[in-house]
């Protein structure tokens, strides 16, 4: 049973130091709520410090949930890992720092985790630059046999032809200077002759250029308003040169071109079947502001990740109309979770309150009620305070107070607290005020102890 002696002596610890307060809640007998539990006193030990009924259960959960939890980071952390190491011999990649970047991407290779083709071909190409050709040459075979329907498989064969023809001849270490004349080169043309342009460049994104020349070429390309300009730019958005330049060029077509550009990329959204290729373009949608195209995707798109995607993007740009116009039609409760998020990113803080007022779904409240927690504004405190009154569910009432706590609202949760009836909702809100180091706090601790 929770006592009021036991609501004292968390004051007494709070204000000694506030982490202390939560050592309570591990005594027998005094087991309270935990946030997004959905029970308001679940099963714990009893006074005697003997199991109560359910608590074994209650443990068997506990552990699956942990096990669960402990799968999920551990594969959280490979995909970083990955993620990483990419960006790293990436970022090497465009500087020209071939060494940082072999030992990047050699590193990658090894984990043979989804990004392992990439690896291959760019530790490949590092190798390249580095005059290691037969090691390069090497690489590439394995890049042949293990991935042999991967995206870099077209350049990767221009590399191995290249290879091949400059076998026995030196490594030139003024390969960087006459790239750098090519690109003066290019956009002298773009501005004098855009028409001849527009071939040479066609020839440098399909060469084995660097790919520093290659994304500047790209962006010559976009600055020219030709119907064979588009076509190539085009070519490359629908993937026809590596994965780093489809990506520039599906960027290019969302903000350097106008209407018909952003309708080469609504086309070839129709006609991929790659979701990261569908996730750029409605990124691209988002800096194009095309806010139809992004409600229609997040609307009739089958593959929930791009409605996700396309709903995130909504709300970037703040529209609250299409939002809510989804949120209400939605029946699908993660997609609503997805939504909630959405509008907490537009800074609609009016539906927010609507949705933890009307919402009949308990979690998608509670979601609505975290939200408003992270909103800040007074409205949305008021409407806590409002909520938390006339509030029966448990675990709402406890999201409630954790959102009062994200606040920083002292003053909302000693109200509160003064109020409660309710033993254990009031150690709740207690054990959160133990831990805000303020004068509100820190007063109604003395006051508790008197």
């Amino acid at each position: 049973m929770i006592s009021r002696y036991s609501i004292s002596f968390l004051a007494l610890l709070a204000l000694v130091t506030p982490a202390a307060a939560q050592t309570l809640s591990g005594q027998p007998g005094l087991t309270i709520a935990q946030p997004g539990s959905g029970s308001a006193n679940p099963p714990g030990l009893t006074a005697a410090g003997l199991p109560g009924p359910g608590t074994l259960a209650w443990h068997e959960q506990d552990r699956a949930r942990d096990a669960a939890e402990r799968e999920a980071q551990r594969a959280q952390a490979e995909r970083d890992r990955e993620n990483s190491l990419y960006e790293q011999g990436m970022d090497a990649i465009w500087d020209n720092r071939w060494e940082r970047a072999l030992t990047s991407f050699t590193r990658l290779a090894e984990l043979r985790g989804t990004r392992a083709d990439a690896a291959l071909y760019w530790k490949s190409y590092a190798q390249n630059r580095l005059g290691q050709r037969a090691e390069s040459l090497s690489t590439l075979s394995d890049l042949f046999k293990s991935y042999p329907t991967s995206s870099y498989m077209r350049q990767a064969k221009a590399v191995e032809l290249e290879l091949k023809n400059s076998a026995g001849q030196p490594a030139r270490p003024e390969a960087q200077a006459d790239e750098d004349l090519k690109m003066l080169a290019l956009n002298a043309m773009a501005h004098s002759n855009a028409q001849e342009a527009v071939p040479a460049i066609e020839n440098v994104l399909n060469g084995t250029g660097t790919p520093l020349l290659k994304s500047k070429a790209l962006f010559v390309l976009a600055q020219i308003n030709s119907p064979r300009a588009r076509d190539v730019l085009k070519s490359v958005a629908r993937g026809s040169s590596i994965p780093e330049l489809q990506g520039r060029a599906i960027q290019y077509l969302g903000t350097q071109g106008g209407a018909e550009s952003r309708a080469m990329l609504a086309e070839i959204y129709a006609s991929s079947t790659d979701v990261d290729v569908k996730r750029r373009i409605l990124r691209a949608f988002m800096a194009a502001g095309e806010r139809d195209r992004l409600y229609t995707a997040a609307s009739t798109e089958s593959n929930p990740e791009l409605r996700k995607e396309a709903i995130r993007q909504l709300g970037a740009m703040g529209a609250n109309d299409y939002l809510w116009q989804m949120y209400q039609k939605e029946s699908n409760a993660d997609l609503k979770r997805q939504i909630i998020s959405a509008l907490q990113v537009a800074g609609n803080v009016t539906r927010m309150i609507e949705i933890a007022k009307t919402e009949k779904d308990t979690e998608l409240r509670r979601s609505a009620v975290r939200n408003l927690g992270i909103m800040g504004s007074k409205a949305a405190s008021d409407t806590l305070v409002e909520l938390y009154s006339s509030e029966k569910e448990p675990a709402i009432r406890t999201s409630i107070v954790n959102a009062l706590f994200t606040q920083g609202n002292s003053t909302a949760l000693v109200a509160l607290a003064r109020k409660e009836q309710d033993m254990t909702m009031k150690k709740e809100i207690v054990q959160r005020l133990a831990n805000m180091n303020d004068a509100v706090a820190r007063a109604y601790m003395l006051e508790l102890l008197k």
